[in-house]
């Protein structure tokens, strides 16, 4: 037997389930092991191209020619996919000119991995990054109070420690206006809303949400995430103004969920056009993808994106500087729903509340919060 006749069987079973995971998260099905393919489009991409090849040197008769030829076209569609979230693609958010000033705000976005010790990497990230705002992730009781060195540079705070791996943690040197600790679902699965009060004097609206991830160690389907995202969204658009919605998402900005929050809020991704910034896995290269993200109101313009270096945490920072500017509002095409949007937010936070009130939806803290991503 050639090496030829061991090899094409599996790269022709590699091949179908390429073309399984392709088409995949085309359907609205929100079980984990459907939407989990959202993903990883770039590393399905090379798979399927770099199989697509093997396939036609070697050959196999009009079966396997068209299977190569299917694998090419689904390597092309994940490229696609991506394709905005890299250079050749127009920016979304316009670039800030000149010098930075009172509209200027810094916001660090930090997953910190509850049960990561080594918290003075953290603060050497903030002290040299200089943020206005701190997002943290993950916080735990023991990380609030590591984070608590922090309040000469960021002295205001809010707060809600969790051992689940759903705590979060805001530290800001802007003042805070009416900040509160929320529940958007799950009591175990907070986030926070605050003003942040500018040195201009304008008040910008931050949301900090970390909704669970669709994964067979966290939650059984993407309906809670979904949710979380279309219920910010909604409020996003019922109160017009400057608003950042910030945090581990646990989504990657091209899947359909992602899509459907930026349309129902208007707010733009700074990723568009700039590059992926993968923030998960820290310790992979392989398995790498963007999880962490602020999407912002066309009334911002960005002067700074930047991945920050490793700090023990299986998720790298993210540094943000904006510029609040009124004008830029009329520069941005801002994304718009749809009535066929607005119909699948209502039917996602319905089947969501209903499923949370029978059972069938799971927080956090029904032993399920032991490995946030």
């Amino acid at each position: 037997m050639s090496v030829a006749e061991i090899v094409r069987p599996l790269l022709v079973l590699l091949g179908l389930l390429l073309l399984a995971t392709t088409v995949a998260p085309w359907s609205r099905r929100t079980a984990w092991w459907i939407r989990v393919w959202d993903f990883p489009r770039g590393q399905q991409a090379l798979l399927a191209l770099a199989n697509a090849v093997a396939l036609g040197v070697l050959g196999g008769g009009p079966a396997v020619a068209a299977l190569a030829a299917l694998l090419l076209l689904a390597g092309l569609s994940h490229l696609a996919v991506i394709l905005p979230y890299t250079s050749l693609w127009r920016r979304q958010l316009l670039p800030a000119v000149g010098g930075p000033g009172p509209r200027t705000l810094r916001l660090l976005i930090a997953n910190v991995l509850m049960e990561n010790r080594d918290a003075e990497r953290l603060l050497a990230l903030v002290h040299a990054t200089d943020p206005d705002v701190l997002v943290a992730i993950e916080t735990d009781a023991w990380w609030v109070e590591q984070l608590r060195a922090l309040h000469d540079r960021l002295p205001h705070a809010i707060a809600r420690p969790l051992d689940n791996t759903y705590g979060m943690a805001l530290r800001s040197r802007l003042p805070l206006v009416e900040p509160v600790v929320r529940t958007l679902l799950h009591d175990s699965v907070p986030s926070l809303r605050t003003g942040l009060r500018l040195r201009s004097g304008a008040v910008v609206t931050l949301y900090a949400i970390h909704p669970e991830p669709p994964s067979p160690s966290e939650a059984d389907s993407s309906l809670g995430r979904d949710a979380e995202l279309v219920i910010v969204g909604r409020e996003v658009a019922a109160s017009p103004g400057p608003t950042i919605v910030a945090g581990d998402l646990n989504d990657v900005g091209w899947s359909r969920t992602s899509r459907l929050f930026r349309r129902l809020s208007g707010l733009l991704d700074p990723r568009i056009g700039r590059g992926l910034f993968c923030t998960f896995h820290s310790r992979s290269r392989l398995v790498r993808w963007p999880l962490d993200h602020a999407f912002v109101s066309a009334d911002f313009l960005l002067r700074e994106l930047r991945r920050l270096p490793a700090f023990g945490s299986d998720h790298f920072a993210i540094l943000i500087a904006l510029d609040h500017a009124p004008a830029a509002e009329a520069l941005h095409d801002a994304p718009e729903p749809t009535a066929d949007d607005h119909a699948e937010a209502r039917e996602t936070v319905a089947e969501a509340k209903t499923a949370v009130a029978d059972g069938t939806l799971r927080a956090a803290s029904d032993g399920r919060g032991t490995g946030g991503r």
